[in-house]
């Protein structure tokens, strides 16, 4: 609304606003815009590379048996709408914007999905998950091999060691994320920033480091949780007094230390993180990216290649390919239905996995430098999200086929 208001002047102008951060002769001299899908999204893809490895290490993903049906949904979900986009743009300028309609906004899908409460088995919201996850994947690896521009070997290298300093950081049994933090901020995300590799593949490598394990196991945490609250009970305490005694603070305090060496740092940076990425980083993302005047004549663009390409790619691609591969997959045996999940159910995640929205904004800037043709394909995702998300909740709320 904001770019098609009489304000939309302030609206293109304000991200553009140059942003300057220096050491000594070091300066980075951005536009906003470029500091939210570099920087930001980054953050972003940090916390996707965190719930990658949690999913990998303990989910859904974390067997063959039981990643089989998510990763070949996921393939379907993504070849498909490849294709048909590349049915109607190959050859054509809009060509290179294949890559849109294969994502899915994890975040959107599942706000729909929770919108129908109980009438959606626990089971189905798993397997969107896992779904999304792989998703997520495919478009990581998409961005890294075929969005890439000119390469500068030297300041990949220069990453590549600060990769290594993170591996090295995760098993000498470092877990302070500080560390973390600098190594991967400081040093993996700005050599990739200045190596041509686009920074946010920096952020789901540094989230792919951060250790996994605890520090003591859930018998040793019993067993101190009890023993601290005995001293707290057995504290003496001021009856009058509204405040906690010393020995009862650091009860207290002993408590929450025992908290966070049962917990993994993986956990605990998810956790943190999720409000931040969710109420912040992706509300921003989409007000900077998805502002499109709609000036001249609508129904030319809404028939332009472009546009169609993303609509029938992230409407009817994901459903086709989502279905019609998760059919074979259980039809050939090498993966069954979740407990409780039947096909219509599958065929609803289908449509909701067509709101690319986010992600597909995201690999769209990258796809076009053109913009026209990113105007086109803005205007292709948000049309295609609406419907996908309509009609993949209507038909969720019927429940069965």
């Amino acid at each position: 609304m904001w770019a098609n208001s009489p304000w939309f002047d302030s609206y293109f102008d304000l991200w553009q606003t140059k942003l300057k951060i220096g050491l000594g002769s070091f300066v980075l001299d951005k536009p906003l815009i470029l500091w939210i899908n570099d920087g930001l999204m980054a953050m972003f893809f940090f916390f996707v590379g965190l719930e990658i490895k949690r999913e990998i290490l303990v989910g859904e993903l974390s067997s063959p048996r039981q990643a089989a049906l998510p990763i070949v949904a996921a393939l379907g979900g993504m070849i498909v709408p490849a294709i048909l986009y590349l049915v109607l743009n190959a050859g054509k300028p809009g060509a290179s914007g294949w890559g849109i309609p294969m994502a899915t906004d994890i975040a959107f899908t599942l706000g729909v999905l929770a919108l129908l409460g109980k009438r959606v088995p626990i089971a189905l919201k798993v397997f969107l998950t896992s779904v999304a996850i792989v998703d997520d994947i495919g478009a990581v690896l998409v961005i890294a091999f075929f969005y890439t521009s000119q390469i500068y070997w030297s300041n990949l290298i220069v990453g590549a060691g600060f990769l290594i300093a993170l591996i090295l950081a995760n098993r000498a049994g470092i877990r302070h994320p500080l560390v973390y933090a600098s190594l991967g901020i400081g040093g993996l995300w700005l050599a990739f920033l200045m190596s041509g590799v686009h920074a946010t593949i920096a952020g789901v490598l540094s989230a792919m480091t951060i250790p996994a394990s605890t520090r003591i196991g859930r018998e040793e945490f019993l067993e101190k949780s009890r023993y601290i609250l005995k001293e707290f009970e057995g504290a003496s305490v001021n009856e009058k007094s509204v405040l906690t005694s010393r020995q009862q603070r650091r009860a207290a305090e002993a408590l929450e230390k025992a908290s966070e060496l049962v917990q993994t740092p993986l956990q605990r940076l998810e956790h943190d993180l999720h409000p931040w990425v969710i109420f912040g980083i992706m509300p921003l993302f989409a007000l900077a990216n998805a502002g499109v005047s709609l000036d001249g004549n609508l129904t030319q663009v809404l028939i332009n290649p472009v546009t169609l390409g993303i609509v029938f790619g992230l409407v009817f691609g994901k459903q086709i390919g989502i279905t019609l591969f998760s059919w074979l997959a259980v039809r050939s045996g090498i993966a069954t239905l979740p407990v409780g999940v039947n096909w219509w159910q599958v065929y609803g995640v289908g449509w909701l996995a067509g709101i690319g929205f986010t992600m597909s904004l995201f690999i769209a800037g990258l796809a076009f430098r053109d913009i026209a043709l990113l105007s086109l394909a803005k205007l292709g995702i948000l049309t295609a999200s609406l419907i996908a998300g309509v009609v993949g909740w209507i038909i969720l709320r019927k429940g069965r086929f």
